[in-house]
């Protein structure tokens, strides 16, 4: 082709990256591989090959993990976590600093790797992947040094097992190591099988900048090897992949004790409006899903265009299209690489073909002759409720819809059972800040796709799992408060005989829907006093008392849409209320309990109101310094409907201790009262009655907590769960849980201090709050 040519066709010509440093670092190792164990690479065993995806040739032979390699990794990490701990946090961050400065150092060889053994283009590789990668490190050796200063009151969990995806091997490690180490926790990880030669890369790494032996360990093999560690003696799972596999580890460490996070998967909708900048959106597009051939858990895989410009939009995406360029990963002018492996090649290819409907246009490029590739695909005018529209595709395939409002695009939107990222474009600032924080989403993009930054947590809601990476927020998932616990002890509700105390039968009800209700099933049981004397009956709640409760709480909805100052005086007059009738609940409370405490727990009840009052309209969001012309803002918004298992041991103090902290952030709750000792609840009904609480945000339920447990665990209307009472229902909420992935709080058999600081704070707010990112570029 001559210069002429070029000039007239304005075709890119190859620019081939070569791959002999990577291909020399694998033959120095002897193209075979064992684990990394205690600050050493082991013998290389018996295992698979690690292929590159766009010529099929064989990289190096890995070795398979077994459940003795799994042991003696958490092994040395358990050994290895208190030196790492009492390093200090100037200490850690010295470390962290080195393996950020050699990831700089090193960064084309780590390049080249990745695309050697993933697939994809250079360019990403190159110049978003590992540069983010070494920003993980750097920005957590601040962490680290700020620690003991602005976290005094944290720790380290201990030893986190840690299980990443093929799409990006090298950011998934450090997005998942760099916060654990800085914390002073120690990792056992496992990488993709199909890419885990940057996590041995990153290994040799280690070595070099002088982490301590046992400090990171890393282990290769298929999903067994994650199963291994998800059942050995880890204090936490960090797992980043499928929905499906999520919901599996979810139900394995139910009850375990073990802290769990999850990165799952998602269909993002990517939504334009009609005075959106039609042109960059359409440059926006091409990042959002073409990024990475599409394999990508926030990919905008779901195109939702404003009817009136959909078909110069859609016409204007089919011409750029056509203009992507397809070829060898290791040529710099090549946009879209390859799939990972043919098993994903497959199952793309076998998503696309089963579909009937739409349109399908696919990209005018030349397919290479060998290799995992995919041409993108765009599919338009599919129905909400088709499977390509509903399923992730993990590939280079868009699927497009139109609406004609901007609440028709929530509602498109929303549609959904993930709720990891979207996109808005649209000219007018006001419609697209409007619509961002009603889109459920954890991270919301408005006229960009695919900002991230370590200092900007990312993370979904809904089955897109739960937790934060990055920001101060993802430091949460990596500590635990400083202290230690005492075991929970059972309390067994008082028996008696004969009637009524005071001569009068109370039988008290349920209070559903801001309305006090009889139990569906009909029941109700006696209680009685340390004396034996009847105190009174409380009703029984079943299955549909509870699905009721659900339904209420939903009817509430517009409770999480007032401001943080009206929630903050409902909570100021439910104090003022209880506060006047303080010493008939203290009496209450002496005559089931049997002590002299109950005018205590009534004051610190009183004393807990005005401090979730107060925090009704400052528990802030933060507005992240992320490395671009714009702002990304953390919003906290609330998790929705929150069901919470009160504690026994404190019958109105825990309940308060649920409840006010829930409803300050705009949330709707469901109360499962003490079992032993509830009509301190079904009294605190007409403090509700008469303290302008809207019907429905508050509904109290009493009863065994364990004919509840499970169907409030499995709701899928329900979005979080807090469980402080027995022992064995903590596993039961957890496992119950995986049905929508929902949030759960449980308190694994540990007794809380509810007078005392254990009782209130920050951890209640947390888990009352989503946090979900905004970024927001500016300029023009």
């Amino acid at each position: 082709m001559s210069i002429a040519d070029i000039f007239d066709s304005m075709d890119y010509g190859p620019a081939p990256e070569s791959a002999a440093e990577a291909l020399a670092w694998l033959v120095d190792q002897g193209d075979r591989f064992g684990h990394f164990i205690d600050g050493a690479f082991t013998a290389p065993g018996d295992g698979f090959e690690s292929r590159n995806p766009a010529t099929g040739e064989v990289l190096a032979t890995l070795t398979q993990a077994t459940q003795a390699d799994v042991d003696a990794a958490v092994k040395a990490a358990c050994k290895a976590q208190p030196r790492w701990e009492k390093l200090g946090g100037h200490g850690r961050a010295k470390v962290l600093y080195a393996i950020a400065r050699l990831l700089q150092k090193h960064s084309r060889l780590f390049a080249v790797l990745e695309v050697l053994d993933n697939g994809k283009p250079i360019r990403e590789a190159r110049d978003i992947d590992v540069p983010l990668a070494q920003r993980h490190f750097y920005y957590h050796a601040g962490m680290a040094q700020l620690m003991e200063s602005e976290l005094p009151d944290a720790q380290a969990l201990g030893v986190c097992g840690q299980i990443i995806p093929w799409n990006f091997p090298l950011l998934m490690l450090a997005w998942k190591v760099a916060p654990a180490l800085a914390m002073g926790n120690t990792v056992v990880l496992k990488p993709a099988e199909y890419t885990s030669l940057t996590a041995l890369l990153f290994a040799d790494i280690c070595q070099q900048a002088g982490v301590p032996k046992g400090v990171v360990n890393i282990v290769t093999g298929d999903g067994s090897v994650g199963e291994m560690i998800v059942a050995s003696e880890v204090d936490k799972i960090a797992f980043t992949g499928s929905t499906e596999v999520g919901r599996r580890i979810r139900e394995a460490t139910a009850g375990s004790g073990k802290a769990l996070t999850l990165e799952l998967g998602g269909k993002s909708p990517y939504i334009v409006f009609d005075d959106a900048d039609l042109d960059s959106a359409v440059e926006g597009l091409v990042d959002a899903i073409w990024f990475n051939q599409g394999q990508v858990c926030c990919a905008g895989s779901r195109l939702l265009v404003q009817e009136p410009v959909a078909d110069l939009f859609y016409a204007k995406l089919r011409h750029r299209m056509d203009k992507l360029r397809m070829g060898s990963p290791l040529d710099k002018s090549i946009d879209v690489g390859t799939l990972v492996d043919p098993v994903q090649l497959q199952s793309v290819t076998e998503m696309v073909a089963a579909n009937t409907a739409g349109h399908t246009h696919v990209a005018d490029t030349p397919l290479p002759e060998q290799g995992c590739f995919y041409p993108p695909t765009l599919i338009t005018g599919l129905n909400p409720a088709d499977t390509l529209m509903q399923e992730e595709i993990f590939g280079p395939v868009l699927v497009a819809t139109t609406f004609r409002t901007p609440a028709e695009a929530v509602e498109l939107a929303n549609n959904s059972r993930y709720g990891l990222a979207a996109t808005v474009w649209s000219e007018n600032v006001n419609l697209a800040l409007d619509i961002a924080p009603k889109l459920a989403a954890g991270v919301v993009w408005v006229n960009g796709t695919n900002m991230m930054d370590a200092a900007a947590g990312f993370g979904g809601v809904r089955e897109s799992g739960f937790g934060r990476e990055g920001g101060w927020e993802g430091l949460a998932a990596y500590t635990k408060p400083k202290g230690t616990t005492k075991p929970l002890k059972e309390i067994e509700p008082f028996t008696g005989e004969g009637g009524p105390a005071d001569g009068v039968d109370r039988t008290a009800k349920l209070y559903i829907g801001g309305k006090q209700a009889r139990p569906d099933g009909g029941y109700s049981a006696p209680v009685y006093g340390k004396a034996g004397k009847l105190l009174g009956h409380a009703s029984i709640a079943n299955r549909k008392d509870l699905r009721n409760a659900v339904e209420a709480a939903h009817a509430a909805k517009g409770w999480s849409k007032t401001t943080g100052h009206l929630r903050a005086q409902i909570l100021y007059y439910i104090a003022e209320n209880l506060d006047a009738r303080a010493d008939e609940f203290a009496a209450r409370l002496d005559a089931m309990q049997g002590g002299k405490t109950g005018a205590k727990e009534v004051a610190a009840c009183v004393k807990r109101l005005f401090t979730y009052a107060a925090w009704a309209d400052k528990y802030d969001g933060q507005v992240h310094g992320v490395p671009i012309r714009g702002v990304a803002i953390a919003m906290k918004e609330p998790v929705g409907v929150i069901g919470a298992l009160c504690p026994a041991e404190a019958p109105l103090l825990g309940l308060i201790s649920c409840m006010a902290p829930a409803i300050a952030m705009g949330n709707r709750v469901i109360l499962s009262a003490s079992e032993p000792f509830p009509l301190a609840a079904t009294d605190f009904i007409q403090v509700l009655e008469t303290s302008d609480v809207p019907a429905g945000v508050v509904n109290i339920l009493t009863g065994p907590q364990s004919d509840i447990a499970d169907p409030l665990a499995r709701h899928m209307d329900v979005d979080a769960v807090w469980s402080f009472g027995a022992s064995a229902l903590s596993a039961v909420i957890e496992k119950g849980s995986a049905t929508n992935l929902k949030r759960t709080w449980v308190n694994n058999g540990h007794a809380r201090d509810w007078m005392g600081a254990a009782g209130e704070g920050h951890a209640f707010l947390q888990a009352a709050t989503e946090v979900k990112n905004i970024w927001v570029p500016y300029g023009e």
